[in-house]
């Protein structure tokens, strides 16, 4: 049995205040894809703690890339970086906010095992021999084939 898994380690940057940075050109542009990016997670984040029928994980690229880790298979872990300057308040609080939303995501682990291919081969062979089992039993029109393993479990 091999037991294997992933790890995503992104860093979100924070919200980019274009006219507060100074950004321009290329770094504006960067800046306004990351926000766009934020705002997606905002989206699915709250679709996920609300139980929205809809989760519209396609509208970014992040959003793609980390959709075990929202509500699906994996342990997520969710570290917020705060400032604990006057001057950041607003951020500092969207930014609580945020985490707050996140973590009130349920997710369901699941450990990833993969069989050793002996393994999944033999279970194809027993599946074969038994569906060969029940088909000589149709054809002979002896009833149906039902092992023993499964006649005892329903006695």
């Amino acid at each position: 049995m091999i037991k294997c898994g992933k790890l995503n380690l992104v860093d979100l940057a924070g919200s980019e205040n274009i006219s507060r940075s100074g950004a321009r050109d290329g770094r504006a542009r960067e800046a306004g894809e990351i926000n766009k990016s934020l705002l997606t997670l905002g989206r699915i984040i709250n679709a996920l703690v609300e139980h929205s029928g809809h989760i519209p994980y396609r509208d970014s690229k992040l959003t793609r890339l980390l959709r075990d880790s929202l509500g699906g298979k994996t342990k997520t872990c969710i570290i917020a970086t705060i400032s604990p300057s006057i001057h950041c308040l607003e951020e500092t609080l969207s930014t609580l906010d945020y985490a707050h939303r996140a973590k009130n995501i349920k997710n369901k682990p699941e450990v990833n095992q993969k069989m050793m291919k002996s393994a999944l081969i033999k279970d194809l062979y027993t599946e074969i021999d038994r569906l060969k089992q029940e088909v000589y039993a149709a054809r002979e029109k002896n009833g149906i084939y039902i092992p023993r393993d499964r006649y005892i479990l329903s006695t």
